[in-house]
């Protein structure tokens, strides 16, 4: 082998694990990067050359830098983000939503309720008490301003989903176009024989964003550009990428393409919390609280509309509400400007005060689904709590396995301090063998130089 040989395989090795040296260098400058994948430096041997009958080797290369990521915890990961942002947008509407409903409590509709219906009982009593009378208008007032601010408080969270899913779909817009965007850099960058890790970990980390906001799919093609779907409907991959939006139709919010309005059947994430909350939880929230409220008109209205006033001369079918709708619940105008119209005499007798007491009693009667209006309205409010409950439930439980996964990613794709000084420590000492190498030669060189003057 020729000095010129051993100087050129030196030097061509020393510029190897330099590289190798700043590979780790890299490592160790991301190491609190939790968004990164540690790189491996993987060396082969150069070609070797065929030289007076011999084969001669030619060194050692990088043969390239690998990205340690493991496919099956980035699976899991994506695949619990869905759940656990999904249960714990759930979790925060309802949460919100019973808070509204302040039970138990001395404000709560229960409590009004009650109250409501006992006025009428003590005003059984003393049929003529214009204070009693003040007091039964009174009753039905708070009740009725309890439930306008319920039901205003429901209608104004499903404002905040509305707003706040359009702000998702908008985030979710830009992130399919970071996608599509890393995929071209991706595809570029390894058309010209580079290793684009950092650009892949970008992508990785923008594609675990999106499993956060809804049910995604995921796959690679042979120019490892990720192929992306959102809710069964084709999203993003290296040349297109789609945009949705958000439609509402009859009181049912949904995401669609904003081009071909296909469907995105979404199913997981906070997007989905917010479509499902906003066209199923809270409609049904303020459906049961109509029917409660609106059965509770009827009732006393029904029996009201029987009985005598106190005015001269007395008068009957008068109903006690003007109505209920969208939460607004309307007490008889002129049952408000003279209360002697509460009509509670069976008979138009003065002291009478039978109607009272059967108005009272309906708190008690199995009025709506073979249960009292009390009843009914504690399985709403219970089913609120046990709502959120099983949120919280399914959220910590998601929650736990997400911290178990990260846990493995961060043990096999996190930098280890002492690995990299390890490896650091090899690459030196292999580079201060080449460069040895070089020492020895030309102290060869120098040899053979002497022997010519």
């Amino acid at each position: 082998m020729a000095i010129s040989r051993i100087f050129d395989l030196s030097r061509r090795s020393m510029a190897w694990y330099q590289r190798a040296m700043d590979a780790t260098a890299h490592n160790v400058a991301n190491s609190s990067n939790p968004d990164y994948s540690r790189q491996r430096v993987i060396f082969s041997t150069e070609r070797s050359e065929i030289s007076g009958g011999f084969i001669w080797g030619a060194g050692v290369k990088i043969d390239h830098i690998l990205r340690i990521r493991d496919e099956l915890t980035d699976s899991g990961i994506r695949t619990n983000n869905q759940k656990f942002y999904s249960s714990n947008q759930h979790s925060t509407i309802n949460g919100q939503a019973e808070v509204l409903f302040t039970e138990p409590s001395d404000l709560g509709i229960s409590t009004l309720m009650d109250s409501f219906f006992s006025s009428w009982n003590e005003l059984s009593v003393t049929p003529n008490s214009s204070g009693l009378r003040s007091d039964v208008i009174r009753a039905a007032e708070k009740l009725a301003s309890k439930v306008r601010t319920v039901y205003e408080g429901l209608d104004t969270i499903k404002g905040d989903i509305l707003n706040d899913a359009k702000a998702k779909v908008n985030d979710l817009n830009n992130k399919l176009k970071q996608v599509q965007q890393l995929n071209a850099q991706i595809n570029e960058a390894s058309a010209m024989g580079y290793s684009p890790n950092d650009l892949m970990d970008k992508r990785d980390k923008v594609i675990d964003d999106l499993s956060k906001l809804a049910n995604i799919n995921i796959s690679f093609d042979s120019n490892n550009s990720a192929i992306i779907s959102v809710g069964g409907a084709f999203a993003a991959d290296r040349s297109n990428v789609v945009e949705f939006k958000l439609v509402e139709v009859n009181g049912k919010l949904n995401i669609v393409t904003s081009q071909d309005n296909i469907p995105a059947n979404i199913s997981g994430g906070e997007l989905y919390a917010l479509t499902d909350s906003y066209s199923n939880y809270i409609p049904k929230y303020q459906n049961d609280l109509d029917l409660i409220i609106k059965t509770l008109v009827d009732s006393v209205n029904s029996v009201h509309t029987s009985g005598y006033s106190i005015n001269n001369p007395p008068q009957t079918n008068i109903n006690f509400f003007e109505g209920y709708e969208n939460g607004v619940l309307k007490i008889n105008s002129e049952i408000l400007l003279d209360s002697n119209k509460i009509a509670i005499s069976s008979d138009g007798t003065q002291g009478n005060g039978d109607i009272a007491i059967q108005i009272a009693e309906l708190n008690s009667q199995k009025l709506l689904n073979g249960l009292s209006l009390s009843d009914n309205y504690s399985a709403l409010v219970s089913e609120i709590g046990n709502n959120k409950l099983s949120a919280d439930q399914q959220a910590e439980s998601s929650q736990l396995i997400l911290q178990q996964l990260e846990q493995q990613k961060m043990s096999y794709s996190g930098v280890s301090i002492d690995e990299e000084m390890t490896n650091m420590l090899i690459f030196q000492r292999s580079y201060d063998a080449s460069a040895k190498l070089i020492q020895i030669a030309d102290e060869m060189l120098e040899t053979l130089l002497s022997l010519v003057r």
